[in-house]
């Protein structure tokens, strides 16, 4: 701060010192919402794989089942839609004792948390911790939304009156190294996001 401005006090501008203040965060470019979703997907310890077309999504299932050696174990999912790509593979989805993974679709893709968002028509009534440790997830760009408002106005316009109940959020995909009261409660997932272009 110029002695001037000391002396004789500051006009209402604050002054390019004050601005570099530690109280003061300037603007940064806003990126957009998939790439803000996945930089921040990644620092969660979420794993990302980008599919053009269907093809890629089957291929690169394949791949996750081959990388951890899933194949012919129980899987939990819930979506009919995915039934066909268990079935592909030789997966038993049907009463799972042990499964060693979660396949799932979702609700949105939350861009400035880099989470996932769920309800009801996912997991039913599971909480996040009742689910397997590893989850592989099909999602298109078209579910990244910027924030956790946007994703509940789209359930509320999507659902029109039957709305799905359950709706939860999973945000850390590796085990913190240092909880705090941020991650308390927070359950730590291995999640493969298979994303597909859609847009």
């Amino acid at each position: 701060m110029s002695l001037f401005r000391k002396i004789f006090g500051s006009s209402n501008d604050a002054s390019d010192e004050e601005k570099q203040s530690e109280y003061y965060t300037p603007k940064t470019t806003q990126l957009p919402v998939d790439e803000l979703f996945m930089s921040n997907f990644k620092k969660n310890g979420g794993k990302f794989i980008y599919c053009e077309n269907l093809n890629e999504v089957r291929e690169q299932f394949e791949n996750i089942l081959e990388e951890n050696d899933w194949f012919e174990n129980d899987v939990l999912c819930y979506d009919e839609k995915l039934f066909s790509l268990l079935d592909e593979n030789k997966l038993n989805y049907t009463n799972p004792s042990e499964p060693k993974f979660f396949l799932a679709s979702c609700e949105n893709l939350i861009a400035d948390e880099g989470s996932i968002l769920f309800s009801s028509n996912q997991i039913k009534q599971k909480k996040p911790n009742e689910l397997p440790d590893n989850i592989v997830l099909l999602a298109t760009t078209s579910q990244i939304l910027e924030n956790k408002s946007d994703g509940l106005r789209v359930i509320k316009k999507k659902y029109d009156r039957d709305y799905p109940t359950n709706i939860t959020t999973i945000k850390y995909f590796e085990k913190v190294q240092e909880e705090d009261f941020l991650t308390y409660g927070s359950c730590a997932k291995n999640l493969y996001l298979l994303l597909l272009e859609d847009l």
